[in-house]
């Protein structure tokens, strides 16, 4: 059902009465509903497939659908290109939900950079580290990101925004992102497309990021020898220190079970935290949907970790984290009441 249809038939049922839904001011742009457990449909934007945005997104709609007790709504997620979709549905209101990167929603919410305005977005949790990472064939002889000048490397799905925070990474390296510049080729391609490019020889390299582990390098890993790219450690410490939405972190050799992370890499490899996964809602989503919502999530924490590992960032030391998007009063109020919210940031 096409999210117009789902529209008139919400509407529908508010004409009979069947549901207490009272739709959001018109001019406001934003899909909101008002009532508590009044939903029929919570669209959901993920991300392309092949990476951990989708299959995150999925586990969380799926664990909510399956624990939302007597409540009448159901959390449809769908594919988008990622982030910056995401942001714009929710603004739209042909989502109540989105997966985002935190270093784009870090800049939509002030109109910065790419945003033509600030937009109303408020976070709902955050979720695992997006850890970025750019990948070649071991055949090609790239082994740095400084190599990768004037190379041909996959940079995402068109329109998601990834030039946000993968811009300063490659400037800081030497590397201007731009093709105008003749140094460097960017190609639009989702994470499972920018895998097939690489072993067709039609791309050197591919930025693939996500929760460990990234369905899209393992897949990579299993059809081919791969280098990955190592970051200069100098660079790689100022970034951190000079953006708000770069953190530290560590791809492992090994996971947790002691098996190899990914094929090929035998030792820990140092890296950056492009910016955290979040789930997102938009401000006039009410307040009571979102404390409801909230309130699965953690309390089903265990049931999105056993359908992917990333569910582990919902936890005591993130999920309710500030990572430079303001959190919704009904996520905020949840978090309260548990005694999360001042731990983490300080205040009650």
């Amino acid at each position: 059902m096409s999210l117009k249809k789902v529209a008139v038939y919400l509407s529908l049922l508010l004409a009979i009465g069947s549901f207490a839904v009272v739709g959001c001011d018109p001019n406001s742009g934003a899909g909101a509903a008002k009532s508590s457990d009044s939903l029929r449909f919570i669209p959901m934007g993920t991300a392309p497939s092949g990476g951990a945005f989708f299959d995150v997104g999925n586990a969380i709609a799926s664990v909510i659908n399956e624990n939302r007790g007597d409540a009448k709504w159901n959390v449809q997620p769908s594919a988008t290109k990622g982030t910056q979709q995401n942001i714009r549905m929710l603004d739209k209101g042909e989502a109540m939900l989105g997966m985002s990167n935190a270093a784009i929603s870090y800049f939509a919410a002030r109109g910065e950079g790419v945003w033509e305005k600030p937009y109303e977005i408020r976070a709902v949790a955050t979720l695992a580290p997006n850890v970025g990472l750019f990948i070649a064939k071991r055949e090609s002889g790239i082994k740095t990101v400084a190599d990768l000048k004037n190379k041909r490397v996959a940079v995402g799905p068109s329109g998601a925004g990834f030039e946000t925070f993968l811009g300063p990474l490659l400037t800081a390296h030497g590397v201007t992102y731009t093709d105008a510049a003749k140094e460097f080729t960017p190609v639009a391609a989702d994470y499972t497309t920018a895998v097939q490019l690489l072993g067709d020889g039609n791309i050197d390299a591919a930025f693939v990021g996500g929760a460990i582990p990234v369905a899209a390098i393992t897949q990579a890993t299993s059809t081919m020898e791969i280098q990955f790219l190592t970051f200069d450690e100098e660079v790689r410490k100022k970034l951190i220190a000079d953006y708000p939405f770069f953190n530290d972190a560590t791809i492992p050799a090994k996971n947790a079970t002691g098996q190899p992370t990914y094929k090929g890499l035998e030792q820990d490899l140092p890296a950056i935290n492009v910016g955290s996964m979040q789930l997102l809602t938009h401000s006039n989503v009410s307040e009571e949907i979102v404390y409801q919502l909230t309130k699965i999530i953690w309390e089903s924490r265990d049931a999105i970790v056993a359908r992917h590992p990333a569910g582990r960032a919902i936890n005591e030391q993130n999920v309710a984290r500030d990572v430079g998007t303001e959190f919704h009063p009904g996520a905020i109020r949840y978090y309260q009441e548990i005694g999360l919210w001042k731990s983490l940031n300080g205040t009650e």
